[in-house]
């Protein structure tokens, strides 16, 4: 088995929205981070792998078995949270947890008592007095605990403070390490994905633009800070905005010559950098401030 998931044109239609031919697939090992502006088709997504919403069209596989025909069978095997854990609020951790473990029969409750644990989870703790991190965590805690092979998370790191967030990406590389697991997780913070990603995919109103390795992503592109605001260079940028000193933007590796030879200085970007200017350029957004 090479892929842990795999879509092959999933499309999915709403009245003003739709998904069109979505296609990627994540192997073990690898961290995986959906990016994409709100509302580009993440969480619709993550929603048809786990067949919690009917697509039109293409397939779903998860460990080589159809998603749909082996449903009960694969939700097994993968550890799902959605971004906010809302449901029971006044039930504790352990009372969730002897609900929870009905449902998987690998349920380890040892595992769970020692992960939870290792996060500093109070186990007596109701789930709305729990901090969003702790949720995060108590999410993670039920997918080790029924040895979960695949982790999909929908913005797991989202309102969570700098010190918890590296906290989380620290698990989740952990998780990884042995290259039995993989996850999947969809995040606006981008910067998490600098810290974590092995691979990028990324969505834009519905199509998938990118989907591999982050590097190869992160390779693609160069950024700019002209201080000479140069305007004659501008049909050669991605996209760019002036600003009062400067023109700055977004360029193709493949251009670094041009710019290096009008005496520019190029830099890599990091991933918020590429995002921004990409959804600029693609809504035809002007940059102009």
């Amino acid at each position: 088995m090479n892929e842990v998931l795999k879509l092959e044109n999933v499309n999915k239609k709403y009245p003003t929205f739709s998904l069109k031919d979505v296609s990627f697939s994540i192997e073990p090992g690898q961290i995986m981070g959906f990016i994409g502006r709100n509302g580009a088709g993440k969480t619709t997504t993550l929603k048809c792998i786990m067949n919690l919403i009917h697509f039109e069209s293409g397939k779903i596989s998860a460990f080589d078995k159809d998603m749909s025909e082996n449903e009960l069978e694969n939700k097994q095997r993968i550890g799902f949270a959605l971004s906010e854990l809302n449901y029971y609020p006044n039930k504790t951790i352990r009372q969730l947890m002897s609900v929870t473990k009905k449902f998987y029969k690998n349920f380890d409750e040892q595992k769970f008592n020692e992960v939870c644990k290792l996060f500093n989870l109070d186990l007596d703790k109701k789930l709305e007095q729990l901090s969003s991190g702790m949720k995060v965590k108590y999410s993670v805690a039920i997918a080790l605990s029924h040895h979960a092979e695949l982790l999909i998370l929908d913005e797991p790191t989202s309102g969570l403070d700098p010190v918890s967030r590296d906290e989380i990406l620290d698990i989740f590389r952990e998780i990884v390490r042995n290259k039995e697991r993989a996850i999947l997780f969809s995040t606006h913070i981008t910067s998490d994905l600098d810290k974590c990603a092995t691979n990028i995919t990324y969505i834009h109103n519905g199509e998938i633009i990118y989907t591999g390795t982050k590097k190869d992503f992160v390779n693609s592109y160069l950024f700019i800070k002209d201080k000479s605001s140069n305007k004659s260079l501008k049909d050669h940028y991605i996209a760019y905005k002036e600003l009062d000193d400067r023109i700055e933007g977004l360029i193709s590796v493949n251009d670094k010559d041009y710019f290096v030879s009008q005496g520019l200085e190029v830099r890599e970007p990091d991933l918020e950098e590429i995002m921004v200017y990409l959804e600029r350029s693609k809504n035809n957004e002007s940059f102009t401030l």
